[in-house]
């Protein structure tokens, strides 16, 4: 166990820093290759020419530099080792940071040789390209079956209850996942789920730890007497033990809690999110509002041919469709988009919170348009006047929110942010008539978890992602 901790914590971070250091110094190395060496360095501002010796030490620099950008990333936790996309995401926020960082640092200081803007924007490229091939076959050595197991924190669950059993088929639906779920420990007068592995019960925990070889236990209750949870700290220090618990007091927005002292006693709650925060929503209105510009004029002549068909098929009624729906902070808004049922639908509308498929009020075209997402090429507009965002939660027509806020738990917190033309949820399949609750439960991971990288991930994904429009609301 003491083995395997060690190589966790220590062997292998310490393998893939110095991983990193060489194939950044190999990048940047092969930047200033094609700067100063091939006919690629030609383009943009003249500079002068540089020996390879004179520029070794800019190079080192940025090395170090680059290095300590994933280390505050906390690039090298444990829990990444098995955690590839995570990895290669705080990678590319890493070198990206270093990009504007290191571009910056040659404005403000004058190196000599001066460092050229072009040297950097080529290595910043080829550093990208190499960590993701490294980092690769990384991943591919530590999840052999020899080495995963040694890999993964063998976790208990203390005591059993709903969040349990979701933490249990979190744990078991990947086998990547850092952690492996190795049983449960029942507390007084509980029975152990069937099923599932059984290490005990809690009268004799640090016995049961040190048995099974426990890595990690996640208490599951919080309503248990204070001695009882000091013992079972108690016995977790004894044992080497990481002791956690679900916050089952906080069934949302748990990325949000901190820890502050009021007085001199220490008191957790749910704090400002960080896509609430000043900054991070004026950027995000700056990304939405070059988005929207963009897709409305590169949209135009779509719209205009899509206009027309539309017209053809169904010459009574207008191109665009507006419906009211909610948008953040509960405030109601005109949503666009182009029609693709007959004329009449609205009066029926309010029956489904989705158009179902082989609805007999879809247009031809509608089939298509839906399909396609085109129908909601309109929408830009929306996000230029500030209604929407590009990415979020997809917006409901407000007749709907009641009953749903009603039937599904957690509901109405989606609206603390702006809706978005795509989200979370989509580019995960979860459009229209699919599971609602999963629908949210998407939406909330989105809001905890936002990022100006989150968002240009998705909006990525939206564009390979095509899913089955049919039933889209």
């Amino acid at each position: 166990m003491a083995e395997s901790a060690r190589l966790r914590k220590v062997i292998l971070p310490a393998l893939l820093v110095a991983g990193d250091s060489l194939v950044a110094f190999i990048g940047l190395s092969l930047g200033y290759w094609l700067r100063y060496s091939t006919p690629i360095g030609s383009i943009g501002l003249d500079v002068p020419d540089a020996r390879y010796s004179a520029y070794l030490p800019l190079l080192l620099l940025g090395t170090a530099f680059l290095i300590a950008a994933y280390a505050q990333l906390n690039l090298y936790e444990e829990r990444l080792l098995l955690r590839k996309f995570q990895a290669l995401n705080l990678i590319i926020k890493g070198t990206t940071f270093w990009l504007v960082a290191y571009l910056g640092l040659s404005l403000v200081l004058k190196f000599q040789p001066p460092i050229s803007r072009w040297f950097v924007i080529l290595a910043y490229i080829i550093v990208l390209v190499l960590m993701f091939a490294w980092r690769s076959a990384a991943y591919r050595f530590f999840t052999r079956p020899a080495l995963v197991g040694r890999l993964r924190q063998r976790v208990a669950i203390l005591g059993w209850n709903d969040e349990a059993r979701a933490l249990v088929n979190d744990l078991t639906s990947q086998a990547s996942h850092p952690m492996v779920f190795a049983g449960v420990i029942t507390l007084p007068h509980e029975t152990a789920p069937g099923g599932l592995p059984s290490l005990g019960a809690s009268d004799r925990l640090r016995d049961t730890l040190r048995a099974h070889q426990i890595d990690v236990l996640i208490a599951a209750r919080t309503d248990l007497p204070r001695e009882q949870l000091h013992t079972i700290v108690e016995a977790c220090e004894q044992a080497f033990v990481e002791w956690k618990i679900v916050p089952s007091s906080f069934q949302i927005l748990v990325s949000g809690l901190r820890l502050q002292t009021i007085g001199r006693l220490p008191v957790l709650g749910v704090e400002e999110l960080a896509i609430n925060r000043l900054f991070n929503r004026a950027l995000k209105r700056l990304l939405d509002t070059a988005g929207a510009l963009a897709g409305l004029v590169l949209s135009a002549p779509v719209v205009a041919v899509l206009a027309l068909l539309i017209k053809r098929e169904s010459p009574a009624g207008p191109v665009f469709f507006s419906q009211l729906r909610m948008g953040a902070g509960g405030r109601h808004f005109t949503m666009w988009k182009l029609r693709s049922m007959a004329p009449d639908a609205a009066a029926t509308d309010h029956v489904n919170v989705s158009t179902l498929a082989g609805d007999p009020r879809l247009l031809r075209i509608g089939a298509f348009l839906r399909r396609w997402n085109l129908d909601e090429l309109p929408q830009f507009w929306n996000v230029l006047c500030g209604d929407m965002s590009l990415v979020g939660p997809r917006p409901e027509r407000p007749h709907h929110v009641e009953h749903l806020a009603e039937e599904i738990p957690h509901y109405l917190p989606r609206h603390l942010v702006k809706p978005g033309m795509t989200g979370w949820a989509q580019i995960n399949g979860l459009r229209g008539g699919h599971d609602l609750a999963r629908r949210i439960q998407h939406d909330i991971y989105y809001i905890e978890n936002w990022s100006p990288w989150l968002d240009l991930q998705i909006l990525g994904l939206t564009l390979t992602r095509w899913k089955d429009s049919s039933v889209a609301g």
